[in-house]
């Protein structure tokens, strides 16, 4: 057996000579144990992404973690499949991840206009989505996996393939991520996601002649994201938070409290303009401007699009149509039944032949046009770095208008929009998804066709999770303002925008306003989209995604050579994504038995109350994820 791969992998021959780590095509990668272990672990990242995802506003890759787990399952139940079997369970893991990072940021839409998602609606159309992305992906196969080998890196999927082959020799990865699962779920038991015996958020508030806000949320899943994340993400995110905590929101209360008395707020009649305070402008005015930063932000990230969409194409219509010595027939498959369940979902969603026949076309072109990109940025850069909100931003405008022009303003018609925006960004999240997974087997020696066929029940089974944790937590997503328990960025902003287009009622002077901060971004060359989002999500958020990252510079400063800093940085990684998994699932969970009423949380008072208390738990959240990562060893196989 081969301990390392091969160097080819990363490049230097072409596809068509490469020769993968295991190289003989009879063996499979799948039974009965491989099947079950990938449809829970699918059904386990796509509840725990869809929940950290609308905390947030970020998503984590699962591929790593899945493979990570899916190494420790297969030796314990599937020992003879090795290292094809887990293959098949990294790929079903990020067929689950994928599902949930498309579908969090529109289904939710939907209910924050005031409708509600029907279990059979948000399931046809993000099956249909799924299905059709991952057939028109293998349309392309050949050309992104094959002849562009060492041309499009891939670099999550070299990645991956790393800690599979690493996983025939052992390793730690696991046990730093029970560390990491342990601790999140003991403070998020102990905090408001569960039995809220322990205030885990600090506030701090400025007078009313600055009207500013500093806010922490001492929460394990955002400070691991923040760790896998880095500093630069963190950082530049928690810039977007201090230019809309100390800049524009106590800019906006100077000028408010000059307000004659009788003004009151546009969107709240109830609210006298010269007595809003900090939340108040934020929520009335400031979200306005992040909105417009991140509506500008996608659409200038779609024109930057537009040369490797030609490329794309040209580079598709010019590749070979062979399939790499396996029949593609079950692919054309999944593509027309996934084209055809677009336009039943179509017809079911909105009631109308008209509406399900030109807003079907509409959408399918669009998607199969970000289908090909996303499979091509994912070999560039990474799924984990997708614009994915870019692309789907570009695309529901598109729609949008296209719904206006045809006289559909209703909120049913609204409705039916976002569900076919729905498709798109499910079809294109997938598909970067779909390419990646399809790149690791390729450099494995695994079964294109068991990948594809595995992949598309993991999409299917993170559809259904994903719709079903949505419905669960409708009442929790209806919430907004300052106490609202899920940021919902993304999806807030698609509502904004087809609401406000629709109606006419769009607040344009701040949508301007920052759609003039995000141009000036872009002239200096600075992440749009990264930005806004700081902007737009609560401080208490990115305060604690800056943490974590500033816990991985710590080690990184404090590790004595690069070996070492490159073993306790994959060590903290693996610890962060068991912050991240023990942090959704748990919470996911508690709000489940809350809503259910099996559990009471109780109100925090005394000394388990107050800022101080907030302040003794982050710093024993920090020392007791920072301990672990520092006295972690290099081994002698290291």
């Amino acid at each position: 057996m081969k301990n390392k791969l091969p160097k080819e992998a990363y490049g230097g021959v072409h596809g068509k000579d490469y020769v993968p780590f295991v190289t003989d095509k009879s063996k499979k990668g799948v039974n009965v144990a491989v099947m079950i272990i990938g449809v829970v672990l699918a059904a386990v990242f796509a509840a725990s992404t869809a929940y950290s995802g609308m905390k947030s506003g970020l998503t984590v890759a699962a591929g790593i973690p899945g493979a990570i787990i899916g190494s420790m399952l297969v030796g314990v139940f599937a020992k003879k499949k090795g290292i094809l079997g887990k293959n098949i369970i990294q790929g079903m893991s990020s067929g689950g991840e994928s599902i949930a990072s498309g579908m969090i940021y529109v289904l939710p839409a939907v209910i924050l206009i005031g409708s509600n998602v029907g279990f059979l609606e948000g399931v046809s159309v993000s099956v249909a989505g799924a299905l059709f992305g991952i057939g028109a992906t293998s349309l392309v196969y050949n050309y992104l996996i094959v002849e562009e080998h060492g041309q499009l890196m891939y670099p999550e999927s070299l990645a991956i393939s790393e800690t599979l082959v690493a996983s025939e020799t052992g390793g730690d990865a696991i046990k730093f991520m029970g560390i990491g699962f342990g601790i999140s779920g003991i403070i998020n038991v102990l905090t408001s996601s569960f039995l809220n015996v322990v205030n885990n958020t600090m506030t701090f508030l400025g007078s009313k002649f600055y009207k500013w806000k500093f806010s922490t949320e001492v929460n394990p899943l955002l400070l691991g994201i923040g760790f896998i994340v880095g500093l630069e993400v963190s950082l530049t995110m928690f810039a977007g938070s201090i230019l809309a905590n100390f800049g524009v929101a106590p800019l906006i209360g100077y000028f408010s409290d000059m307000a004659s008395e009788g003004m009151n707020s546009w969107n709240d009649a109830t609210v006298a303009i010269n007595q809003m305070d900090v939340n108040a402008i934020s929520g009335g005015y400031v979200k306005y401007i992040g909105a417009g930063m991140m509506l500008c932000g996608g659409i200038i990230g779609a024109i930057k699009l537009i040369p490797t969409i030609v490329v794309s194409l040209k580079e598709t219509l010019k590749a070979k149509s062979n399939s790499g010595g396996e029949k593609n027939s079950g692919e054309m498959i999944i593509l027309l039944v996934g084209i055809v369940l677009a336009f039943v979902a179509g017809f079911f969603i909105s009631g109308s032949i008209t509406m399900a026949i030109v807003a079907a076309i509409v959408s399918l072109i669009l998607a199969l046009l970000f289908v090909i990109v996303s499979g091509r940025l994912a070999g560039t850069i990474g799924t984990s770095n997708l614009p994915v909100s870019g692309m789907t931003i570009a695309a529901l405008v598109i729609l949008t208008l296209v719904f206006v022009i045809m006289g559909w303003k209703g909120q049913s018609d609204n409705k039916s929009l976002l569900l076919f925006a729905e498709f798109m960004v499910v079809a294109i999240s997938v598909a970067g998804g779909y390419s990646q997974s399809q790149k690791v087997s390729y450099i494995i020696g695994g079964s294109r066709k068991e990948m594809r066929n595995y992949f598309a029940l993991a999409s299917i089974v993170g559809v259904v999770v994903v719709t079903g944790t949505i419905m669960v937590l409708a009442d929790q997503l209806r919430i907004t303002g300052a106490d609202a328990p899920f940021a919902l960025p993304q999806a807030n902003l698609m509502s904004t925008l087809t609401s406000g287009i629709m109606s006419g009622n769009l607040p344009w002077p701040m949508i301007l306003v920052g759609i003039v901060i995000a141009l000036f971004l872009f002239m200096l060359n600075l992440p749009i989209m990264t930005i806004a989002i700081g902007f737009y999500l609560p401080i208490s958020t990115t305060s604690i995604i800056l943490v974590g990252a500033l816990i991985r510079l710590f080690i990184e400063k404090m590790s004595k050579s690069e070996k070492e800093k490159e073993v306790k940085v994959s060590n903290g990684i693996s610890l962060s994504s068991g912050l991240v998994a023990g942090g959704s699932i748990i919470g996911l969970l508690g709000i489940i038995l809350q809503v259910t009423g099996i559990i009471k949380p109780r109100v925090p008072g005394g000394f388990l109350g107050g800022n101080m208390m907030a302040i003794i738990l982050l710093i024993i959240l920090v020392v007791a994820t920072t301990i672990p990562i520092m006295t972690s060893k290099i081994k002698n196989n290291e």
